[in-house]
């Protein structure tokens, strides 16, 4: 716990020097890293661990702020996706050098690299175990990432 709150708190203001809460990051990152960057409103739900209205609220605040839109989907019109836009990839970009200097600098250079290895396979075990959805409707792209 206290090692999340530290990471977390270092996140979330690099994060806020760009204009993003740590959940649009992690939307923005989820949606991005997914097949033709979008995905049904639902799976993105899954992934983040935020229900189906908080995820709504959220995609309603980055719609807002034109870093996402809605797609409906075509197979069925009862699900739609979120999908990045060019402005929400270029917020990425912006953010993402910082966020990767913050996770080299506070956690993947304090660990030696077959302790990391081990550290971030067992992580995704716990995960895939507490969490089945975490990559439901992705490609698993980026699933050897630092970030389990």
């Amino acid at each position: 716990m206290e090692v999340h709150a530290g990471l977390s708190a270092r996140f979330a203001a690099q994060f806020d020097e760009h204009g993003l809460s740590t959940v649009e990051f992690e939307v923005l990152m989820r949606l991005t890293r997914s097949p033709e960057q979008r995905l049904r409103m639902s799976d993105l739900a899954a992934q983040t661990s935020l229900s189906t209205s908080g995820v709504t609220r959220v995609v309603d605040r980055m719609e807002r702020g034109g870093l996402l839109r809605r797609h409906s989907c075509p197979s069925d019109r009862r699900s739609l996706y979120a999908v990045v836009t060019e402005a929400g990839v270029t917020r990425l970009d912006e953010t993402l050098p910082g966020h990767l200097e913050l996770i080299e600098r506070w956690f993947t250079s304090r660990l030696e690299p077959e302790a990391l290895r081990i550290l971030l396979s067992s992580l995704r075990i716990v995960r895939d175990a507490v969490n089945p959805d975490a990559t439901a409707g992705g490609s698993g792209v980026g699933d050897a990432s630092v970030s389990p």
